[in-house]
């Protein structure tokens, strides 16, 4: 099965673009087209593709030269400051596919602060992209695994996929946030700015806090959310099981889902210790029509579950998902696995994300610490998989303990947090901006991870930060979904 699909959350849609003369009142910029841009909903809005090159490895002084992508909205606002880049997640998201989904109106009120740039990061979007590598490595789906097994062959398949890149003349080591890093300072000089916002979450946080560390004249302010830290690419086990407390804590303010999940925690390890003991063979349909059979087994639900706890909404199915395998009910799991894909596939991987996070890697004490608390915790070892299944497999790659320590100075920074977190805790984000001085956290109570579009409030609140205002509050409130019922509920 492969897994790296399940474990990385977020659908990283492509760009639609349309080259079309120039728009009233928009600038043309040195390398730069007109262009229409089309969101998911059908909206568009004039801007601007450009692209300018790097090197794909700044420490090879005979490195070759990769393609950086962006889409350029023009700022609308009378007193409009620095350029502001958007930070995709992931690692491995597209600033430009961002702007093309829910997120695009944000993106549009955006432009009365600066021009607002789609960033497309080194191997993502429209950027130049090192192909992706499929692996020999095909793990039987209808045998028994273990952690083990699952670790052995991602190490083999990276082992396979290393050669595979050179092959094809792409430069792994090229592929870290501090070139990419570097990418963002570039961008600033060919946009011919003194300074620029940067306004990332998730794994975009991650980049913008490394540039905060590496370059701080050239950053004028920050607005980041679901901060992921210097040292976080992987997130502790206990943490986890924090966030289960505080799911249950939520549900426990809706009577008919208290009824149905009086003990989430408990609910999750039972069921684990059940599979583990008796695993459950599976059919799972193909989008071809066929189908593959799947043991089921500890290891696949936990990596289910860690792109099931993102958000309050998607919980809502790791609730039911549970529910039903505590009576015996494999439906669900079926109709996700099925969704997800990758049974009976060779293990694939893509170039930036699985180099991005293994050069952030991991500090010793922290890997210590993770280990001690995965035998016992709710997800395991696969929040953050493939890491830290493949820390250090690649000599060279790992950036070190300079660059996972976080920043310091007072650039102004509003940080917003959502209380119902799965991916990157409210505990992690604070220290995560810990060095910080300029801090601004505004908490978005029942929020998830992908906040941005879940309150106008918010956009309300970076307004205000944008125009140095004082930041109108400190905690948004949003509703729970109902924990009973999601979009997959038959």
């Amino acid at each position: 099965m492969t897994l790296t699909s399940i474990a990385r959350v977020g659908l990283l849609a492509g760009s639609v673009f349309l080259s079309v003369p120039c728009g009233v009142g928009l600038a043309q910029r040195a390398g730069e087209e007109p262009i229409i841009f089309t969101a998911q909903n059908g909206e568009t809005a004039d801007a601007f593709r450009g692209q300018f090159l790097v090197p794909e490895n700044r420490a090879d002084p005979d490195s070759r030269m990769i393609t950086i992508s962006y889409v350029r909205f023009a700022a609308t606002g009378p007193q409009a400051g620095p350029p502001i880049i958007y930070l995709a997640g992931g690692p491995g998201g597209s600033g430009s596919g961002t702007a093309q989904g829910r997120r695009f109106p944000l993106f549009m009120a955006m432009r009365e602060h600066g021009d607002v740039i789609a960033f497309d990061q080194r191997g993502t979007g429209s950027s130049e992209r090192p192909p992706t590598c499929v692996s020999s490595q095909v793990p039987d789906p209808a045998r028994p695994t273990s952690d083990l097994d699952v670790t052995a062959s991602y190490r083999a398949a990276l082992d396979e996929c290393v050669g595979f890149w050179q092959a094809e003349g792409v430069d792994l080591l090229g592929y870290t946030t501090r070139q990419s890093v570097a990418d963002l300072s570039d961008l600033r000089t060919h946009l011919g700015a003194d300074s620029v916002v940067l306004w990332g979450i998730s794994y975009g946080s991650h980049l913008a806090l490394a540039a905060l560390n590496e370059r701080p004249d050239e950053i004028d302010r920050v607005i980041i959310a679901s901060a992921e830290g210097l040292d976080q690419t992987v997130k502790l086990p206990a943490r986890t099981d924090a966030y289960i407390g505080r799911l249950q804590a939520a549900v426990n303010t809706q009577p008919e889902a208290q009824a149905l999940y009086p003990d989430i925690a408990g609910l999750m390890r039972r069921v684990h210790a059940r599979l583990e003991v008796e695993p459950v063979l599976l059919d799972v349909p193909s989008s071809d029509g066929s189908s593959q059979p799947l043991l089921l087994q500890r290891p696949h639900l936990q990596q289910l579950s860690s792109a099931l706890i993102a958000d309050p909404s998607s919980a809502a199915m790791l609730l039911d998902l549970y529910g039903r395998l505590d009576q015996g009910d494999p439906s669900l799991v079926i109709a996700l696995l099925s969704y997800f894909g990758g049974v009976g596939e060779p293990v694939s991987l893509r170039a930036m994300p699985t180099a991005m996070d293994m050069a952030s890697g991991i500090s010793a004490e922290r890997r210590a610490l993770f280990d001690s608390q995965a035998p016992d915790g709710l997800i395991g070892r696969y929040l953050n998989f493939p890491m830290p299944q493949l820390d250090n497999a690649l000599p060279g790659l790992d950036l070190g303990p300079d660059f996972r320590r976080g920043p310091v100075g007072d650039t102004p920074l509003l940080l917003l947090t959502g209380t119902l977190d799965g991916r990157t805790y409210p505990e992690g984000q604070s220290e995560a901006v810990a060095g910080l001085t300029g801090v601004t956290q505004v908490m978005v109570r029942n929020a998830g991870h992908n906040l941005f579009m879940t309150s106008p409030e918010v956009a309300e609140v970076m307004a205000d930060f944008m125009r140095g205002d004082p930041v109108r509050t400190r905690e948004i409130v949003v509703p729970l979904p109902d924990f009973t019922h999601h979009p997959m509920q038959r």
